[in-house]
């Protein structure tokens, strides 16, 4: 009689109990409020020295008495994001002023009282929808029309309220210019996970080769198709970049650098259409793989040089996160000598590549090498110059 087995059942975890649940939600909130504390310690300085200094300034030097439009416009205008955006404190120190500009007008006009702020702040509001779209403008304009509303004419006279948000404005936004902001730190580590991406593409349809299964080839579809959100993440954040270096006086060495990286981006942009289509084609050709041993031995060779692709593309990668440009420009060489190995290899013959969709996988590659290479900062006759004759 067979011997009956018994299995001990798997422990679980116990249910943590009401007072464990509470102490690990104030735990992560302590956490993750001690981080942003500290990763806000120096806007906190910068914005707490601007809303003085414009308080100071107009007080000292204009000679107005509590001039508290100075320091909140420039508090305002700074705002509390995670980098100083000349444009967007433009926008704001506009909004501001022009709020503070009309309520005065029109409480000079109207005088002062229940009805009369609800008429300016009306009109404030309409007005801020014709002159623009954005909901901060909106609101900007219109908070500032009620305090201007609400708040007691100073002695200086209700226009002087305005000059207060002039002067907030434009020292914030001189703040803004002149912080030193590192612009690298964003750009590059969005260039590093989309290259980190694309590599991983590759080595996705190597596999997929390597193993003729056509899951794979779908899965690296998959990847290939959401690298260009990533690539509109990097786009942003070099525009943005280069809004700062085109204003601020300590960022315009940093222009060429700019460029630099937007042209290879550019160029990967192209080459990851190009990827799309081609990892849409590896999953027809494996689709179509004879199980003969040297149709074996054909996708085994074109997962070999999916692999080598891969390795390029990860130098390419890894230069762009260089410091300096010197460094960068010789990693970026190091990943062109890459490239154009791989590339040098892609004909049918050497690929193996006797079917119709193998030869036309192996041409799709060929444009797309030429862009990443164009990406290291080749022109394009150098970059062609890699292909070898079909």
């Amino acid at each position: 009689m067979a011997e009956r087995m018994h299995t001990t059942p798997l422990p679980v975890a116990p249910e943590p109990k009401g007072w464990q649940k509470v102490k690990k939600f104030f735990s992560s909130r302590f956490r993750s409020g001690t981080w942003r504390a500290r990763k806000s310690l120096i806007p906190a300085a910068i914005s707490a020295i601007a809303a003085v200094a414009a308080y100071a300034f107009a007080a000292i030097i204009f000679g107005h008495s509590e001039p508290y439009f100075a320091a909140t416009s420039a508090l305002i205008t700074l705002g509390f994001g995670r980098d100083p955006h000349i444009r967007k404190a433009l926008e704001v120190s506009i909004g501001v002023t022009l709020g503070i500009l009309v309520g005065d007008s029109l409480q000079a006009l109207l005088g002062q009282g229940y009805w009369q702020g609800v008429l300016v702040v009306f009109i404030t509001i309409v007005l801020a929808r014709f002159l623009d779209s954005g909901v901060i403008f909106t609101t900007q304009m219109s908070i500032q029309a009620v305090l201007v509303v609400l708040l007691p004419i100073p002695p200086e006279g209700p226009l002087s309220r305005s000059v207060d948000a002039v002067i907030g404005g434009v020292i914030a936004i001189a703040i803004t210019m002149l912080t030193p902001v590192s612009f690298r730190k964003e750009t590059v580590a969005g260039m590093r996970e989309l290259f980190t991406s694309i590599t991983g593409v590759f080595r996705e349809l190597s596999q997929a080769l390597a193993e003729h299964d056509s899951r794979g080839g779908w899965v690296a579809l998959i990847e290939a198709r959401g690298l260009q959100s990533k690539i509109d993440a990097v786009r942003s954040e070099i525009a943005r970049a280069d809004q700062m270096a085109t204003y601020s006086p300590t960022q315009r060495s940093a222009r060429q650098d700019l460029q630099e990286m937007s042209r290879t981006l550019e160029k990967t942009d192209l080459a990851v259409r190009s990827l799309r289509i081609i990892a849409r084609r590896v999953i027809t050709v494996i689709d179509e793989f004879d199980t003969k041993d040297q149709a074996k031995d054909d996708l085994e060779r074109m997962s070999a040089w999916f692999s080598d692709a891969a390795d390029a593309v990860a130098v390419l990668g890894r230069s762009v996160a260089e410091p300096v440009a010197p460094g960068r420009h010789r990693s970026l060489s190091v990943a062109r000598d890459a490239l154009g190995s791989a590339t040098t290899k892609l004909t049918p013959r050497n690929l193996g590549a006797d079917t119709l969709h193998g030869e036309a996988l192996v041409m799709m590659c060929r444009p797309m090498m030429v862009d990443f290479i164009e990406a290291t900062g080749s022109d394009h006759n150098e970059a062609t110059s890699y292909l070898p004759n079909v």
